[in-house]
């Protein structure tokens, strides 16, 4: 029995594989860059799947919805901070546009999401 029901959606799985994508992106950035963009980068991504997880861990359908906003709110940053990577030549626009298709499709899958816990909350109501 899997304890652990976030494992079982599809855009924890996807949030996973950005973070790694993210990392391999990070190899490249220059050294200057180690504790300023690419940490906050690290940190920006690695809170999407994190938030889905905790988010999911929680038994209040109200909390479950927070955490989703704020795994959304990770996802922003982390594609903010893509786009100064991409102006500071750090990525290229290929590699820019490969990443925003990812984003976008985890911000619909977590706008889904969203939506079916409310709609399950609004039943509880």
């Amino acid at each position: 029995m899997d304890d652990f029901y976030y494992r079982k959606l599809k855009v924890y799985h996807i949030s996973k594989q950005l973070v790694a994508d993210i990392y391999q992106l990070l190899d490249h950035f220059p050294p200057k860059e180690r504790q300023a963009l690419t940490n906050q980068l690290q940190r920006a991504a690695i809170s999407i799947p994190s938030n889905i997880a905790e988010g999911m861990g929680r038994f209040s359908i109200k909390e479950r919805i927070r955490f989703i906003e704020i795994a959304f709110g990770s996802l922003t940053e982390t594609m903010c901070q893509l786009e100064l990577a991409e102006t500071l030549k750090y990525i290229t626009p290929e590699q820019l546009h490969t990443q925003e298709i990812k984003i976008k499709e985890i911000a619909r899958m977590l706008l889904g999401l969203k939506k079916t816990l409310e709609d399950k909350q609004n039943k509880i109501n």
